[in-house]
């Protein structure tokens, strides 16, 4: 699994995510690589769901 793919599945824009905090983002997608999907969530699951909020998927 991509990590854009992750994001999607996690109703989070990649975009607007990573314009928005770039090196929030790098920091993940390197980590997400390194690790399993599931690790990934459970340890930012909190964090995720700030991010969620802040920068929605859009919806067609």
């Amino acid at each position: 699994m991509e990590f854009s793919e992750y994001l999607i599945q996690k109703n989070i824009c990649s975009a607007s995510f990573s314009a928005g905090e770039l090196a929030l983002f790098q920091s993940w997608e390197n980590a997400f690589l390194l690790q399993h999907p599931a690790s990934f969530t459970e340890q930012n699951k909190f964090i995720i769901n700030k991010i969620r909020r802040k920068y929605p998927l859009k919806k067609e």
